[in-house]
């Protein structure tokens, strides 16, 4: 269970009615929603491929049909795959803005349109990644598409915001929060040693700050790591 299913477990806990987006894994998305609806969590799970417009456009409409509202959305959909940049192509790199950067545009757009209508607003939280700042090798085709993430987060906090003052919109920036399983021992030290609290963070770090954004109601257009001091941090320097 990756980053997402913590986020909406707290939102949930939190008195949230959760409706949660899968693109090709039905059957975890639905075992996720029976457990949550067992928790007495109304939740309902719908499948869309993110980087199509009219896919999101009626993911939209099928959420409202059943909520009647949208407050928050949380744009946690990514793909991370290391590939040299000399066997980098156009293709990767499309697949990487569409997959990364269009998908979360699209939901931002779609939602935040709806959002406008809300007198209430709403509040949008996009995961970005706390290397834009301090990019490693091996991912020239997916820091553009993320670093493309924090700067449509201030496009759409004006455009929104602008529309309807109480519709917000910000990013997190997570570091080490969940390393992958199967990652050699040898990152996995390197990449906890790079944060200064020399620590794997959780994501439950991330959902805190997902909170803490939906409940700060006087911040908007702000992209915030969440990586233990990793972007400032250059180690042996």
């Amino acid at each position: 269970r990756r980053v997402g299913w913590h986020v909406a477990k707290m939102l949930a806990d939190k008195g949230y009615r959760i409706a949660l987006h899968y693109r090709t894994s039905q059957a975890e998305a639905t075992r996720s929603v029976e457990e949550l609806r067992r928790a007495g969590v109304d939740a309902e799970a719908y499948g869309a491929d993110l980087s199509n417009q009219e896919q999101v456009a009626n993911l939209v409409r099928r959420t409202l049909a059943d909520f009647g509202r949208i407050d928050v959305l949380v744009n946690c959909a990514a793909a991370w795959r290391p590939k040299p940049l000399e066997e980098v192509t156009a293709e990767h790199v499309t697949w990487f803005f569409q997959t990364n950067a269009l998908s979360t545009f699209l939901c931002c757009q779609q939602v935040g349109l709806e959002m406008v209508k809300q007198k209430e607003g709403g509040c949008i939280i996009n995961l970005g990644d706390w290397a834009d700042a301090r990019p490693y090798l091996n991912y020239a085709a997916y820091f553009p598409s993320k670093g493309a993430v924090h700067t449509m987060t201030r496009v759409f906090a004006v455009e929104l915001g602008a529309r309807n003052p109480r519709v917000r919109v910000n990013c997190i920036q997570p570091g080490p929060v969940m390393l992958p399983p199967d990652l050699p021992e040898a990152e996995r030290n390197e990449a906890i040693n790079a944060t200064l609290v020399k620590r794997e963070g959780s994501p439950l770090h991330v959902a805190a700050a997902v909170l803490h954004f939906i409940e700060n109601n006087y911040i908007t257009g702000v992209c915030l790591p969440v990586d233990g001091g990793r972007t400032i941090y250059a180690p042996g320097a």
